[in-house]
């Protein structure tokens, strides 16, 4: 341990340092040499405050904190955030899924809480537990079976026990879905009109099909952040933001329909006044019961009531922590929510936002109302592949081995192209590099199309090609799939407004994809619209914080929580030279969608 101050300060420098290098990667065009000083300062403080605070036991802060735990597809994490939305420290452990047959995903609620336990004990190991006001949730949507006494209940047709939920990515329930929406009931108009296989009604319809037994012992069926809060608490309390945007809620009427579950064969669902799917709904951040359990408290290492907030979906927690983020340096932005896009861009894309005002879109989700923030309707689009879109371009392109045995990892990879279409550009005496793709066309659903257009059929389209090959070959189609993206972002704004959405202002950015310069710059300038790109990337971790702060009274509501704990980050304004092309190249871009439906129609002779 060091000894000294002087010690302390060279422990911060290095992680600084590391810091800086880390950033340098990602930095380019877009993150400019003062934020990565900005980001390195910040973290030399942070690591000597915490270090201190290790090793000077005697010598604790007083510095109020809140813990978020996100639970993702593969692994839990954990975060020690501070009240202004620093995150302090963090760790991840790996979480089980197992995988009896194609498109079956399963995990145990026991496997999840157990990761849980362990990185929320990591993260608060240097401080006093006192000093931790409240916990939030978020997880996936993924559906959670308990029996008697809240055991575990196998939806495993091998009758595991242990596996008792059913990941959000399985896709067991295709014919249960196709049902669902073939009565067209009112509600459906709330998901764009029809429910997805990933959403846990058809889940459950498929457990009533082909595991009657699990079905018929069904005690409590949760989501998985819902389940998180009960295990947490002891009390059975539902958020808002996981019954109505997965479950078929009715949150106008504040109550589940019975008209609904008649229709979809899930009748039994309706008894003792819903208790199997949650009498008690809440919106997010709203305190659950007396806080933590004893029980809980001593596995998480907390203390005995402890504030836990009602729960959100991971990636609507990502939503929140973005909303409140704000331009650095720039005090005359506008700063209302409702004029924010937030992008989760990793795998695949989320596209958030709220208004005030309902807005019905169709191949849109939504509106959803108070489902992040109370007193707002929430819409969601999205894009199915979108960083594994770009993956299985780099990956399947015969420059890529030679690249990978030069530079090793795919992020330099990106690195390298980026720089390389930058040359390019300049060579052939362009103006700007999105030029380089005047005559290359792509449609980038190459599986399936969630937003706006909600078809799953459709498939990817690239025109232009030519004779080239090797690295500059890959660099062009590099480019033209990104642009792509970011097109279908402009067709999910584009169709919010055919529907009255209030304009947007800015959008934000988190996720890997947030890392890669070109991919935001392209959005900046196909969309036309200020990228915001916040200083702190772990924005899910500090929306599941800022619910622990808003249900524990820190903050007077989640929005100013949001806007509290939401930070600050670098401003990427649109290139106006651009605007033209990319006005030119979206009708080519819609016109690709016209004509993949006439092939066929030719092809079906119709």
């Amino acid at each position: 341990a060091p000894e000294s101050g002087r010690d302390l300060s060279q422990t911060g420098r290095r992680a600084a340092d590391t810091l800086t290098a880390q950033i340098s990667y990602q930095s380019q065009s877009i993150f400019d040499a003062s934020r990565v000083r900005r980001r390195a300062r910040q973290s030399l403080n942070n690591n000597i405050y915490l270090t201190a605070n290790r090793f000077n036991s005697g010598n604790m802060s007083n510095e109020t904190y809140f813990v978020g735990v996100d639970v993702g597809t593969g692994s839990a994490r954990a975060a020690l955030v501070a009240a202004d939305g620093r995150v302090e420290q963090q760790a991840v452990q790996e979480i089980k899924t197992w995988t009896p047959e194609p498109h079956y995903y399963e995990q145990s609620t026991d496997d999840i809480w157990q990761a849980i336990c362990k990185v929320v004990k990591q993260v608060i190991a240097g401080i006093n537990k006192s000093q931790v006001k409240g916990i939030g949730f978020d997880a996936t949507c993924s559906l959670v079976i308990l029996g008697t006494d809240g055991a575990p209940l196998t939806v495993s047709k091998n009758g595991a026990v242990e596996q008792n939920v059913i990941l959000w990515m399985d896709h067991r329930a295709e014919k249960e879905t196709a049902k669902i929406n073939e009565s067209k009931h009112a509600l459906l108009r709330y998901v764009g009109g029809q429910v997805s296989l990933e959403m846990e009604m058809p889940k459950l319809l498929w457990l009533k099909r082909h595991l009657p037994n699990t079905y018929n012992g069904i005690w409590r069926a949760f989501d998985l952040p819902d389940f998180l809060t009960w295990r947490a608490t002891g009390v059975d309390t539902r958020s808002l933001c996981s019954v109505v945007c997965k479950w078929n809620y009715d949150a106008a009427a504040h109550n589940w329909n019975e008209d609904f579950l008649r229709a979809a064969d899930l009748q039994e669902l309706a008894s003792k006044k819903f208790a199997a799917i949650g009498s008690d709904v809440q919106p997010p951040g709203k305190p659950v019961g007396k806080g933590l359990s004893p029980q809980a408290a001593t596995e998480l290492g907390l203390a005995v009531g402890t504030v836990v907030s009602t729960s959100l979906i991971d990636a609507h927690a990502g939503a929140l922590g973005m909303l409140g983020c704000r331009a650095d340096n720039n005090e005359d932005a506008v700063d209302d929510v409702q004029g924010k896009m937030a992008l989760i861009a990793g795998t695949s894309t989320c596209h958030m936002s709220i208004t005030r005002t309902a807005c019905f879109a169709e191949g849109v989700w939504g509106p959803y109302q108070d489902a992040i923030i109370p007193g707002y309707f929430f819409n969601e689009g999205g894009q199915s592949i979108a960083g594994h879109l770009l993956d299985h371009v780099l990956k399947t392109h015969e420059s890529y081995a030679a690249l990978k045995e030069q530079l090793v990892e795919d992020k330099y990879i990106y690195l390298h192209l980026n720089k390389l279409l930058n040359q390019l550009a300049q060579e052939r005496g362009l103006s700007n590099v999105s030029c380089l793709t005047q005559d290359v066309h792509v449609w980038p659903d190459l599986h399936g199309n969630r937003s706006p257009v909600a078809d799953p059929t459709l498939r990817g389209i690239l025109t232009g090609l030519d004779m080239t090959r090797g690295v500059q070959s890959l660099a062009i189609k590099y480019l033209a799939f990104t642009q792509a993206l970011a097109y279908g972002t402009r067709h999910i704004i584009e169709n919010l407004y055919q529907h009255k959405r209030a304009p947007f202002h800015t959008l934000l950015f988190c996720g890997g994809l947030a890392k890669n310069p070109l991919y935001v710059q392209c959005h900046a300038d196909i969309c036309n619209l200020p990228a915001l790109i916040p200083d702190e990337q772990e924005m899910v971790l500090v929306g599941a914080a800022a619910l622990g702060a808003a249900a524990a009274g820190y903050y007077k509501s989640l929005e100013s929580a949001s806007k509290a704990m939401g930070g600050t980050g670098q401003l990427l304004l649109p290139n106006p030279q651009t605007v033209e092309l990319h006005n030119r190249k979206y009708k080519v871009f819609l016109k690709l969608l016209e004509h993949q439906r006439q092939y066929r129609e030719i092809m079906q002779g119709a």
